[in-house]
């Protein structure tokens, strides 16, 4: 049985408590916090509705002397995005496994820095990209995996959603350089990992264009990065939270020599297009996925057994802190292109931060 405790309860909180109940043969949550009590107290109740218990857990405001009163094999982070990288070191110090939300840092350096201490503290660090373990998206990675689509030429991830001005008054973190960044950042992040992920190619070039056209926010509210590839193939990304009046789709495109797929749904988790020699598209589409009920989807649960399964069994996690730090620098690389105009060389960019974008 190993210890959880969650750092931040937040929106995302929810997810993560079910994510955890529904590993709860091997996963405990022990700990809890966040700098608004109420919010610990209704976690705790959460939990304790579902695993049917009435033992009560560690809270803290601090999350330093939670880590002090209650012993601890894995911490979730899921603050705002400006702290991940100050709490997942702290834990990471104290030889803790950890899982952050999305992004797990806001800059290049800060990132690499986590992946390091992971390693020398020989414990297991993971970014919660959960779609990843989506059954449809599963299904389209064994196939390229396969050759099933021959080459891969291009691919194309795109979130069209809504988010107005409300959205961004509920906390005065969103859309702020120091701690969250713009739509690419904060609700593209996902899909570029799956898009970099399924073309499975180093980077050679990334060249953004974005703007701020409505909202009251430092980031951007619309988007689109181009990456090329050094063998050649070609993704692109188009992000928007402006697309009214309600969000519209989040959907990955993958076009290769013998197949396309869609992938889209509320969370990539439906099969829209499933064109590839020797299939019957039919078949594909027929996946029940479920539509979640919000845009976090149904990937906290696998992720989080793949995460105990590679701490009993020792290996890396499917998405390891190399993953989360790649997703970070495509975006990084995109935002110093929109600074600066011209296209960044992905293996020159050695340190950029959102913060950086503050003199834009």
């Amino acid at each position: 049985m190993l210890n959880f405790v969650i750092i931040g309860c937040g929106r995302i909180s929810h997810k993560i408590v079910d994510g955890i109940v529904n590993n709860k043969e091997k996963a405990k949550l022990v700990g809890v916090s966040d700098i608004v009590f109420s919010k610990m107290d209704e976690i705790e109740f959460e939990y304790q509705s579902k695993v049917n218990s009435k033992e009560t857990i560690v809270k803290k405001e601090n999350y330093k002397e939670l880590l002090e009163s209650v012993s601890v094999d894995v911490a979730i982070i899921s603050t705002e995005s400006g702290y991940h990288e100050e709490i997942a070191l702290d834990c990471l110090d104290k030889r803790i496994h950890v899982i952050i939300e999305k992004p797990i840092a806001m800059s290049i350096q800060g990132a690499q820095k986590l992946v390091e201490k992971a390693k020398e503290k020989d414990v297991k660090l993971a970014a919660c990209h959960q779609n990843r373990f989506n059954h449809p998206i599963q299904l389209l990675k064994k196939a390229i995996i396969e050759d099933r689509l021959g080459e891969i030429y291009s691919g194309t991830a795109r979130v069209l959603w809504y988010r107005d001005d409300n959205y961004y008054n509920q906390a005065s973190w969103r859309g702020t350089w120091k701690l969250d960044g713009g739509t690419f950042m904060n609700q593209c992040i996902h899909n570029i990992d799956l898009l970099n992920w399924m073309m499975d190619s180093e980077i050679d070039t990334v060249y953004s264009i974005a703007n701020t056209f409505s909202r009251k926010i430092e980031g951007e509210d619309y988007g689109v990065i181009l990456i090329q590839y050094k063998n050649g193939k070609i993704g692109t990304v188009e992000g928007s939270v402006i697309t009214y009046p309600k969000n519209l789709e989040e959907t990955l495109t993958i076009v290769g020599e013998k197949g396309t797929v869609v992938i889209g749904g509320t969370a990539v988790n439906k099969v829209n297009t499933w064109r590839v020699d020797g299939d019957k598209e039919e078949d594909f589409k027929k996946v029940d996925c479920g539509d979640p009920n919000s845009v976090y989807g149904y990937g906290h649960e696998a992720l989080y057994k793949d995460f105990i399964e590679a701490i009993e069994k020792n290996r890396k996690p499917l998405v390891d802190g190399e993953a989360g730090l790649l997703a970070v620098k495509i975006i990084l690389a995109a935002y110093k292109s929109r600074k600066t105009g011209e296209p960044v060389k992905f293996d020159e960019l050695e340190n950029f931060s959102t913060k950086e974008m503050s003199i834009l």
